[in-house]
């Protein structure tokens, strides 16, 4: 019979790898808590609608990367593959639209069928924040600042650079838009066979293009800059300023930054790194005031930001080790039968424990070394005839016996405060 894998693209999140996950999870939460960011879980699967609909029939994902399937009922269903719009059509759904501003923080697994390569899976997991209600420049600041400060609990902001552009309002983007083709129109014949595709569906994602070829005739493309209307120029000299001067973050300038998402306007931004090579985004986002209207909504202002968690969990130190457990080693049948209550109890002192099951003293303790404990409590019929424990550090060998009348013990009972207070004073 053939052993089973993983599908391709996926991956089993083995401890050490779920134990960065969680720390970069963790992080997140606490960092958007401090900026008033409330946590909100939308399905795994929507609507297709709910996606293709914002974010562009003709993109990339729509076209190519969604796991999109009909269900028994007949209803065409999709994986998300992101969460701004999971997270807007919740809003509508449950009647939220009238009471901005909305600040969301979130995680947990999309989907995209693509190749796979470091960092990117066909199945990978995001953080990231949402603020709905707020068309102030102002927002577009706290927005990005708070990911930078995401970065900076994690250990590696010395390590991204963050580039920043603005894709004006529509009406710039429209013309933007205009003269973009009429300039790749001209030199349709030398572009690559997918940004000829995306000629029609979505010309500024050409600009984002890795092909070689691609990227000698962007050079020389049309630069956004030139098409911008007076309010987005201002809006963009704000947030700028604001990132610079106020609150003095470093940032580069990169007019060909693009994001792959139909529903984004003025800022965009970016934290690259080139510790993961070619997929170097480790955190990226941008302004989508159109969005909630789009979505059948009322015209509302939004911002966003999502993070992979497995590309920052590729770039963070070594998350902190679990803490070591306490061995509760029974020797004999009277031993077994008051370890597990033993154990219950010092769980209950907010200590872990790892119990051995079964086999001889010699097989127990090697199982005590294989969890790393910290130390071990050693019950056999002497130690319960005597009313005592034998407690053995593991790290130096050193042993002591320590009161603990077990037999008759309950919950709580008083006699085993001298064993709690010995075992609160190690490392565990």
């Amino acid at each position: 019979m053939r052993l089973l894998q993983p599908a391709r693209g996926t991956q089993d999140l083995l401890p050490e790898a779920a134990r960065r996950h969680r720390h970069v999870t963790k992080t997140a939460r606490a960092v958007a808590g401090l900026y008033g960011f409330v946590e909100i879980t939308t399905p795994i699967f929507e609507f297709t609608e709910v996606f293709a609909r914002p974010i562009g029939e003709g993109s990339d994902i729509v076209a190519k990367e969604m796991y999109t399937f009909t269900d028994r009922g007949g209803e065409q269903l999709t994986l998300r593959p992101e969460n701004t719009a999971g997270v807007v059509r919740a809003i509508l759904s449950n009647g939220l639209a009238q009471s901005t501003p909305l600040k969301f923080f979130y995680d947990g697994p999309m989907f995209r069928y693509e190749r796979p390569q470091k960092g990117r899976f066909r199945q990978f997991h995001q953080v990231g924040v949402e603020l709905l209600g707020v068309a102030h420049p102002q927002a577009d600041i706290e927005i990005i600042a708070l990911g930078q400060r995401l970065l900076r609990e994690l250990g590696i902001s010395d390590r991204v650079v963050l580039k920043l552009n603005t894709l004006g309002d529509p009406q710039s983007r429209a013309a933007y838009r205009a003269a973009l083709v009429s300039y790749f129109l001209s030199r349709q014949t030398e572009l690559s066979e997918d940004s000829r595709r995306r000629l029609d569906a979505n010309p500024l994602r050409i600009l984002d293009s890795k092909d070689p070829g691609d990227i000698r005739i962007n050079a020389d493309a049309p630069s956004f800059e030139d098409y911008l209307s007076d309010a987005s120029r201002l809006f963009f000299d704000k947030v700028c300023d604001g990132l610079a001067r106020t609150l003095h973050l470093s940032f580069e300038l990169d007019r060909r930054l693009v994001r792959g998402l139909d529903y984004y306007t003025h800022t965009v931004f970016e934290f690259v790194t080139s510790d993961l090579g070619a997929q170097g985004a480790v955190l990226a986002g941008g302004r989508y005031d159109g969005l909630v209207e789009l979505m059948g909504g009322p015209p509302m202002a939004g911002v966003g930001w999502a993070a992979g968690i497995e590309r920052l969990a590729l770039m963070i130190a070594e998350p902190p080790p679990p803490r070591r457990p306490v061995a509760v080693v029974p020797i004999g049948e009277r031993g077994e039968a008051v370890a597990l209550i033993l154990s219950e109890m010092i769980r209950s002192w907010g200590l872990p424990v790892e119990l051995g099951y079964s086999g001889n003293l010699s097989r127990r303790m090697r199982g005590a070394d294989r969890a790393r404990a910290r130390l071990a409590i050693l019950i056999g019929d002497d130690e319960l005839n005597r009313g005592i424990v034998k407690l053995r550090d593991l790290d130096d060998g050193r042993q002591e016996e320590i009161d603990a009348p077990l037999e008759n013990v309950v919950p709580g009972d008083f006699a085993l405060d001298g064993l709690r207070d010995r075992l609160q004073k190690f490392n565990c």
